[in-house]
């Protein structure tokens, strides 16, 4: 896999719903759309919803679609905290740059990710847990596009 690549996504990531980035304008009704960019690579994450929600992020290079994976989820419990969620999220790792890191501690709130395949094809699952409940769940999977 080309570094550039991976090191591209992780930024992206961090600059758009992570890291708290400006929307660009709705590409449908209702949904967030968030872009961001550098030489011939582009990332777009768009999803539906809030406390129970669907998305997709992708990846293009040149133009030419790349990489992309959906995602749902939904809140399950009380306290959850969209900003704990995002700081987890800015910890996604390089050897796994889909959502956040294996697991992630801040206080009283858990976050934990499980993911099964490679950047090429894989599917995963996190939580977040509140003083040892889980509250908020998300599902994805994605891959390379050919």
């Amino acid at each position: 896999m080309d570094n550039r690549i991976i090191d591209f996504l992780i930024r992206a990531k961090k600059a758009t719903y992570a890291g708290k980035g400006a929307e660009t304008e709705s590409s449908r009704p209702g949904s967030h759309d968030l872009i961001y960019r550098e030489d011939d690579l582009m990332y777009y994450d768009t999803y539906l919803g809030g406390n129970k929600f669907a998305g997709e992020e992708a990846l293009w290079i040149s133009d030419k679609p790349y990489w992309s994976m959906n995602y749902a989820g939904r809140v399950t419990g009380d306290n959850f905290s969209g900003d704990f969620l995002k700081e987890a999220l800015l910890n996604v790792p390089s050897d796994k740059p889909f959502r956040g890191p294996d697991l992630y501690t801040n206080g009283d709130y858990t976050f934990k990710c499980d993911v099964t395949g490679t950047f090429e094809w894989f599917q995963g699952y996190e939580n977040i847990s509140f003083k040892g409940n889980v509250i908020y769940e998300c599902h994805f999977h994605g891959g390379i596009i050919e």
